[in-house]
């Protein structure tokens, strides 16, 4: 839990430190930490989920996307014990999405948390969309693999 915290704050002062690319003249703040439920019947590679947490730090415009993007993917195991996915995403582009709504992609490394190796360089998007409340949905796909739409009910995100 400590580190998944660690992570999401690292995430956070990333984005906002790290300096846009010259001409950035729409450039949309995406940031957010909190948790959401998969609907019943989620599952990434056989694996049924419940839910995630998640971190994201960064700026999009113009088709590019600087910046981090974290998730773990709470599920259950074969033998029935808690099995965390984490997800370590670097953003690299963009593309226009309506207002109060970010989509964003870049690759990231899946580590199952089942003792296998971590797998680098998956591709992923991420679509991202906010309330009034600072809370909403988001949609994850790794790889070929789109996982169903989470309601982030704990937390906050923003797109602005």
């Amino acid at each position: 839990m400590r580190r998944r915290v660690m992570l999401l704050a690292a995430a956070l002062v990333m984005a906002i430190l790290w300096p846009a690319p010259v001409g950035a003249q729409t450039e949309t703040l995406v940031t957010g930490a909190g948790e959401g439920n998969f609907p019943p019947d989620a599952s990434y590679l056989g694996v049924p989920l419940n839910g995630l947490t998640l971190g994201m730090g960064l700026s999009v415009a113009g088709g590019w996307a600087i910046g981090q993007f974290q998730s773990t993917l709470v599920g259950v195991s074969a033998f029935g014990l808690e099995q965390d996915i984490q997800i370590e995403g670097h953003a690299t582009s963009s593309v226009p999405s309506e207002p109060n709504t970010a989509i964003f992609s870049g690759t990231c490394t899946v580590e199952l948390g089942d003792g296998t190796p971590p797998v680098p360089n998956v591709p992923f998007r991420v679509v991202v969309a906010v309330n009034a409340e600072g809370t909403g949905r988001l949609t994850l796909t790794l790889g070929t693999t789109s996982l169903p739409a989470v309601t982030v009910n704990e937390g906050s995100m923003t797109i602005r």
